[in-house]
């Protein structure tokens, strides 16, 4: 399965937005709302909400993408942001905060990465251990002409 590349960025901005009003209000609630948000799209970036909003509100006022990208490095990165988001909010919950702080702190350094620059870290470590074991994947593919 394939992906247009630019909701999975545009899930980033919104998740780079979460996770910088979870830093300045140290808010673990809505840290575990956005685990909520990884763990859906993790089990299908097509069904994630941020995906759901991409398709119905920004992808039809844009041009067909491209470039598609494989499902599974997204996937891969969506499981990476849930485990730092558990891990600051149990930061957050039980302690210590800067715990929560690191963690969130990390989360957003990635989220920012993507929205601002389209590298996506996770996607990118997904790449690599395939390259690493043998298997190498396309991280995008061309879309042929209509």
């Amino acid at each position: 399965m394939l992906l247009d590349p630019r909701g999975p960025r545009f899930a980033a901005v919104l998740t780079t937005v979460v996770l910088a009003i979870v830093l300045v209000t140290g808010s673990g609630l809505l840290l575990l709302a956005q685990a909520v948000v990884f763990a859906l799209t993790a089990l299908n970036p097509r069904v994630g909400p941020y995906g759901l909003l991409f398709r119905a509100l920004v992808a039809p006022r844009l041009d067909p993408p491209a470039e598609l990208e494989p499902v599974a490095p997204v996937r891969f990165a969506q499981v990476v942001g849930l485990v730092f988001s558990v891990v600051g909010a149990a930061g957050w919950f039980a302690g210590p905060p800067a715990l929560g702080l690191v963690a969130t702190g990390a989360a957003l350094a990635a989220a920012f990465l993507n929205a601002a620059f389209g590298l996506c870290l996770g996607c990118e470590a997904y790449l690599t251990i395939r390259r690493l074991a043998g298997r190498p994947l396309a991280a995008r593919v061309a879309v042929p002409p209509r």
